[in-house]
């Protein structure tokens, strides 16, 4: 019988202690991912307005009602989005300078035309605020369309399929590499 070859064995159990690993740290993250879409929900319910961030918002007020005082638009562009009957379409958006010197993105409304722009020059919006970050105005604006609020639950929480994953990575290379040894000790 061969000797198991040192540097190559501990090669092989480095990768799979680090797939292991791997596999675990995606465990953590299924939690801390299940309490940010329960800090997103609550979020949504809650509806009293805070001020759009001078900085732009950060993820801890997705989903959170919001205002903004947009003091001139600089762009109209469209991106597929949906009604609030489920109709597939177009969100216009327009790019707001506030008063504070930042920008926002803002959906003003749904449409089924992508070139369809609105009236919209520029002032107050509410809305809620969606990943990108973006305010999601409510009501529309410019003539359109409700958009589909923003929903958190439409956030993937895929991280107990990535940890499946990486501990069947490991377990495959285990497998691998006790049949090419096996197969080594027979030649």
């Amino acid at each position: 019988m061969r000797r198991i070859p040192i540097v190559s064995t501990l090669v092989v159990l480095l990768a799979v202690g680090t797939m292991v690993a791997l596999g675990f740290w995606q465990l953590e993250r299924r939690q801390e991912k299940a309490a940010l879409l329960a800090h997103y929900a609550q979020g949504r319910t809650d509806r009293r307005e805070v001020a759009w961030p001078a900085q732009g918002p950060g993820a801890e007020l997705f989903y959170r009602h919001a205002r903004l005082d947009c003091v001139r638009v600089s762009d109209f562009s469209a991106m597929a989005g949906r009604n609030r009957a489920d109709e597939a379409g177009f969100a216009r958006t327009a790019t707001c300078h506030l008063a504070s010197g930042g920008t926002a993105l803002v959906v003003l409304g749904w449409t089924q035309r992508a070139d369809e722009a609105g009236q919209w020059q520029g002032g107050e919006v509410h809305g809620v605020i969606a990943p990108g970050p973006r305010l999601v105005a409510d009501p529309p604006l410019g003539g359109l369309a409700a958009m589909a609020p923003p929903d958190p639950s439409e956030l993937p929480n895929n991280h107990l399929s990535y940890a499946v994953q990486w501990f069947l990575f490991a377990l495959t290379a285990l497998v691998i590499y006790a049949m090419v040894l096996r197969k080594r000790g027979r030649g």
